[in-house]
């Protein structure tokens, strides 16, 4: 006697088949998250926002910050520094729960080096400028994300450095210790030349 696949339920052709069936059953009971859904919007940063491991003010710092924005908890996971950012996603220990992750626009900073408080853009989207001459909000050289690659190219002729994509960011960029720069002549993120 043959036993039936469990993993079929029909055989006629252009039926529904096991693998289909255990697909809907995944997407019913949680296992499975809706692609079809649009994120949730970037949080307006307050006095509140306190960066995840500097915990210290985001407003006392320059240059672009992120949010990381988790299913599981009501608020955003704010970063002083986009390289943080990238930290959060590489670091075994952090939730891997992301739903979405923004970073401010440098494209829209103002001499001081800060974006508007709606630049707010997907850092998976964003063209990022690493290695230039300018540092971030902790003294430090930081990853400069921008909405428009003609930004970023524009920022690169004055600033030196090179561009790249969220996925092609290096990992041993993000991860080694940085360089203070504290009292040196770069200049800060957004400064004009």
């Amino acid at each position: 006697m043959t036993r039936p696949n469990p993993w079929r339920i029909m055989d006629a052709p252009g039926r529904l088949i096991g693998a289909a069936a255990l697909a809907l059953l995944l997407a019913g009971c949680g296992g499975q998250q809706d692609v079809s859904s649009t994120p949730p919007s970037p949080v307006a940063m307050t006095d509140e926002a306190v960066g995840h491991y500097c915990g210290m003010n985001l407003y006392e710092h320059i240059g672009p910050k992120g949010q990381i924005l988790l299913r599981d908890r009501d608020v955003p996971v704010w970063f002083s520094t986009i390289r943080e950012v990238f930290a959060y996603t590489i670091l075994p220990e952090e939730p891997k729960t992301i739903i979405a992750i923004y970073v401010q626009d440098m494209g829209r900073a103002d001499a001081d080096g800060n974006p508007p408080a709606d630049a707010w853009i997907d850092a998976r989207t964003a063209h990022y400028l690493i290695e230039s001459g300018t540092v971030g909000g902790m003294g430090a050289p930081d990853a400069l994300p921008f909405s428009r690659l003609e930004d970023a190219r524009v920022y690169a002729g004055r600033h030196g450095g090179r561009i790249v994509g969220f996925k092609d960011m290096p990992e041993d960029y993000v991860l080694r210790a940085p360089e203070l720069t504290f009292g040196t002549d770069r200049d800060p993120a957004g400064a004009p030349s």
